[in-house]
C-alpha cells in the first residue's frame, strides 16, 4: 500500500502532534493511506531533504523545512510552489490568520513555497521565582547596588548570571546551545552583533562580518560561554533542545533561546519550573536597542511527490486554528494569531500573548542561496573562538575571506 512520507524535525512535541494530526485527518477524510514519519536531527534533515535531493526524487512527500533553507530549496526546485493550490483552495483564513512576519520568508518571486508550522523568536527566558524572591533581591542589591530585574544590558546579564551561579545546587547563571550544528552559535553570534547595532550586510548589501562591532560581539560571546562563574558547564554539548531541557529541569536562572523552550516549561511533565518562568527581550549594548531573530519552520511539499493533492489537503488540515492550538498544547509553538491570543493557552502559558511583541523586534537572516554555506563558516568561526585563543579580529578576517570565495 502507498504511504505518504514525512520528514519531521526531531523534537517530541512535533512528533506527537504530527501523529495525532494524521490520524484525525485520516478519520475526517475516510482515508486508508498511512503516513511514515521519520524524525531527523537538523543536519540529517537538511541532508535527507536537500543535499540528497530527497524532496526532488520523491523520497519525501512532506518535509519540515526552516526558513534558513527555503531560499536554497526553491533555487534547487526541491519544493512545490503552493500558490496555484492556495489560489484554488486556500488554507482557512489565509493570509489574515497569521502575522505578516510569518508569511514573507517563504514567498519568493511572489510565489509561496510553504505554510507556517512552528514559530517562536529568540528571547531571554528567566526564572521568575528567583528574580522575585525577597531575600534574593535584597542580597543582590547589597552586592551590586541596583534592583534585581531581568537584565537590560549585557553587563547586567553577566552580573546577574554570576549572582545566580551555584554549581553545588546544580544551578547555573545561564545556559547556551553551543553544539556545532550550523545554527545555534550562528544565531547567537547574529544576536550579539545586532544588539550592538551591527549588521551582517555592508553598504552594498553584501555579507560582511569583518567589522569592529563584530569583534565586540565575538569577544563577548567567547568569554561568556567559557566563563565558569556564569555558564552551565555542559553548554558546549547542548543543542537548543538540550539547553531548553536543562532550563526546564531547573539548572539555569536564564537562557537565550527560542520562545518555544519557555512555552515547553509549562506543558512537559519533566519541567521543574512550571509556573515560574517568564520571557522578555534580549539584553543589548547601552547605546543600541534589543533585537530578536525570526527563523521559523514550514510545512513544504516535495517537488517529486506522487501524492501532492493529499499532501496539500493535509497541510490545510494541519494549519487550521484547532491544529495550531494542538501543536501548542503538545509543546510546540502555534503560528496563528488566534493561538497567540487564545484565553486557554494564555492561562497555561501566561506570556504567550507576548509573541506579537517579540515579532516587532525580530530581524531575519540574508535570503541568498549561499546562506547555508555562509552559516557553516560562521559556525566554525564561533567554535574556533570558543576553543582557542586566536584573536577575534583574525578569526573574522579569515572567515570573511572564505565567505568572499563563496560569494
Amino acid at each position: 500500500m502507498d504511504k505518504i512520507k514525512i520528514a519531521v524535525r526531531k523534537f517530541e512535541p512535533f512528533e506527537t502532534t504530527l501523529k495525532k494530526l494524521w490520524e484525525a485527518f485520516r478519520a475526517e477524510n475516510n482515508l486508508s493511506m498511512e503516513a511514515e514519519m521519520v524524525p531527523l536531527e537538523l543536519h540529517d534533515l537538511y541532508e535527507e531533504t536537500l543535499t540528497k535531493k530527497g524532496l526532488q526524487n520523491g523520497d519525501w512527500d512532506i518535509a519540515h523545512i526552516n526558513t534558513d533553507w527555503i531560499f536554497d530549496a526553491v533555487n534547487a526546485n526541491a519544493v512545490e510552489n503552493l500558490s496555484p493550490l492556495i489560489a484554488q483552495n486556500p488554507p482557512q483564513n489565509f493570509p489574515e490568520g497569521w502575522h505578516e512576519s510569518l508569511l514573507h520568508l517563504q514567498e519568493i518571486n511572489n510565489q509561496v513555497y510553504g505554510l507556517p508550522f512552528h514559530d517562536g523568536p529568540e528571547c531571554l527566558i528567566y526564572r521568575k521565582d528567583l528574580f522575585e524572591d525577597v531575600s534574593e533581591k535584597e542580597n543582590f542589591k547589597n552586592q551590586y547596588s541596583y534592583e534585581l530585574q531581568p537584565p537590560k544590558t549585557w553587563e547586567q546579564f553577566i552580573q546577574i548570571a554570576e549572582f545566580f551561579n551555584r554549581p553545588t545546587d546544580n544551578l547555573y547563571g545561564c545556559v547556551f546551545a553551543n553544539y556545532p550544528d550550523g545554527h545555534n552559535m550562528v544565531f547567537d553570534f547574529c544576536l550579539q552583533l545586532w544588539t550592538r547595532g551591527g549588521s551582517l550586510l555592508d553598504d552594498n548589501n553584501e555579507i560582511n562580518i569583518n567589522k569592529p562591532d563584530a569583534i565586540k560581539a565575538l569577544d563577548f560571546y567567547r568569554h561568556i560561554v567559557n566563563n565558569q562563574k556564569t555558564t552551565h558547564p555542559k553548554s558546549k554539548e547542548f543543542g537548543s533542545v538540550e539547553a531548553g531541557m536543562a532550563f526546564a529541569t531547573g539548572e539555569a536562572a536564564m537562557a537565550i533561546n527560542w520562545f518555544g523552550f519557555a512555552s515547553m516549561c509549562e506543558v512537559i511533565e519533566a519541567s521543574k519550573v512550571k509556573g515560574n518562568v517568564d520571557i522578555t527581550e534580549l539584553p543589548h549594548d547601552e547605546k543600541h536597542n534589543s533585537a530578536s531573530l525570526n527563523v521559523y519552520w514550514l510545512y513544504t511539499i516535495g517537488s517529486g511527490s506522487k501524492h501532492k493533492n493529499i499532501a496539500y489537503k493535509f497541510l490545510q488540515f494541519a494549519t487550521t486554528p484547532e491544529s495550531d492550538k494542538l501543536l501548542t498544547n503538545e509543546g510546540g509553538i502555534g503560528c496563528r494569531k488566534s493561538t497567540w491570543n487564545d484565553i486557554e493557552i494564555n492561562k497555561t502559558i501566561p506570556y504567550y500573548h507576548k509573541l506579537s511583541t517579540l515579532h516587532e523586534n525580530a530581524l531575519t537572516l540574508p535570503q541568498t542561496p549561499v546562506w547555508p554555506k555562509v552559516a557553516e563558516l560562521i559556525d566554525h568561526m564561533v567554535l574556533k573562538a570558543i576553543d582557542s585563543k586566536i584573536p577575534s579580529a583574525q578569526l573574522l578576517e579569515e572567515t570573511q575571506n572564505n565567505i568572499q570565495k563563496i560569494l
